[in-house]
């Protein structure tokens, strides 16, 4: 084993900036779940257009991961990085201006751009710490990296809950029947808590652009070409024709789709399973289910030291798949504690489903990394699908069968990768 330090003293100002981002990516990501819950009753939505947040949210991603696989390849790491944090920035800023407007499509405008930003942030942080040190070290510094990304969802929830939740629920009759000064009232400081949240994270992501941008990084992360094949428009048809990489594409697809639509709609599950819960009671439900994801994660490497990755991503598949189906089945506090539990299972998805997909690519690692980061459009596509299930049978209970389903194509992709191994 190399006595050489996963990261030289050299670098380590660079790696901190560049770790920094999972953790400011991770407050974007699980605010949403909070925006859902706090739109629906600002808004007087139906769930099928309170999911709209998630469908603006990851159709950012969908839109902008070749273009920022591109646009890396010309101008380096750094420079999809900075561009990425001024989208981010300038995204959440326009918060301002759409909550002084009332208008929820403003805002789900300010996510998709905010969502175009984190597209060029995923795509060009992963390999640019990867390439901050030794290669044998490489996974180590990506799975230090990654334990910073639900720190984020975490303190995004927890900023959620406290700021912007008012705790205060009036129902749609009860909204109706207030007098038009009183709801111009009630809606204007509803709309107001967002601003100054938003406002503060997206002065902190600019600042910290600023810090990237002032810092000494190595030349592998501030030149043109930063590798001759990455990102060229060849490398995506090729890939479009490999089985292997369509499967872990299409199983990225569901399992994201899956995981932002348990924790979109678990606030309103719990709602609706168990009534009367407050609202600030349900977020705290998705906090817990957020800490339960990062000690999945940890747990979940540790199993893999004796457990093959294959085999392990298809036992978590229907673990997964099987504790939403008792929760649609079942409901109730039984029902919000097994969607809890199935975070656990959810953790190792999305960086399994990513390596036994990229494995073996070589040059063509990171256009397959732009694919798969163009797949968490599935965040998009599956929430609203729950909340037209949701709608059409008068219950968000129901609409956990959709990411049972989910899972089990992700249960088909790992079987398919334990029989090619």
């Amino acid at each position: 084993m190399s006595d050489e330090p996963p990261v030289p003293t050299a670098r380590l100002l660079p790696f901190v900036l560049i770790v920094a981002l999972f953790f400011l990516w991770g407050i974007a990501n699980n605010l949403n779940d909070i925006l859902i819950a706090h739109f629906k009753k600002l808004f007087v939505l139906g769930d099928l257009q309170a999911g709209l947040v998630q469908s603006a949210f990851y159709l950012g991603y969908f839109c902008l991961a070749i273009p920022a696989a591109l646009f890396m390849r010309a101008y380096g790491y750094r420079a999809a990085v900075l561009l990425g944090l001024c989208f981010y920035g300038a995204g959440a800023l326009l918060f301002w201006p759409a909550a002084s407007m009332q208008s929820y499509p403003f805002f789900l405008a300010a996510l998709f751009v905010i969502a175009s930003g984190l597209s060029f942030l995923e795509t060009s942080a992963n390999p640019l710490i990867a390439r901050l040190g030794p290669s044998e070290s490489a996974a180590r510094r990506l799975n230090l990296a990654q334990a910073f990304n639900p720190l984020g969802s975490i303190t995004g929830i927890v900023i959620g809950s406290q700021f912007i939740l008012s705790g205060v629920a009036h129902s749609p009759a009860e909204i109706a029947a207030m007098p038009p000064d009183v709801l111009a009232q009630w809606r204007a400081g509803e709309a107001a808590a967002v601003q100054l949240p938003y406002l503060l994270i997206g002065l902190g992501v600019l600042a910290w652009a600023v810090l990237i941008r002032l810092t000494a990084f190595p030349a592998i992360a501030t030149q043109r070409e930063v590798e001759e094949d990455v990102g060229a428009l060849d490398d995506f048809r090729a890939l479009l024709r490999d089985p292997r990489v369509l499967l872990g594409v299409l199983a990225q697809f569901f399992y994201v789709g899956a995981q932002v639509g348990v924790w979109s709609f678990l606030i309103r599950y719990a709602e609706v399973a168990v009534p009367g819960t407050p609202e600030r009671v349900a977020a705290g439900y998705l906090t817990i289910s957020l800490v339960t994801f990062m000690a999945g994660r940890f747990v979940g490497s540790a199993l893999m030291g004796v457990v093959r990755a294959p085999s392990l991503l298809a036992i978590f598949a229907v673990a997964g798949a099987l504790l939403c189906l008792f929760a649609t089945i079942v409901g109730g506090m039984s029902g919000i504690v097994a969607l809890i539990a199935s975070s656990f299972f959810m953790s190792i998805m999305y960086p399994t489903i990513f390596a036994e997909t990229v494995d073996g690519l070589g040059a063509r690692t990171k256009s397959a990394a732009a694919l798969l980061v163009m797949a968490i459009v599935g965040g998009a596509v599956f929430p609203a699908v729950m909340g037209l299930v949701s709608d059409r049978t008068g219950s968000m209970v129901n609409a956990m069968a959709v990411p049972a389903c989910c899972f089990l194509v992700v249960l088909g992709f790992a079987l398919t990768r334990r029989k090619a191994a």
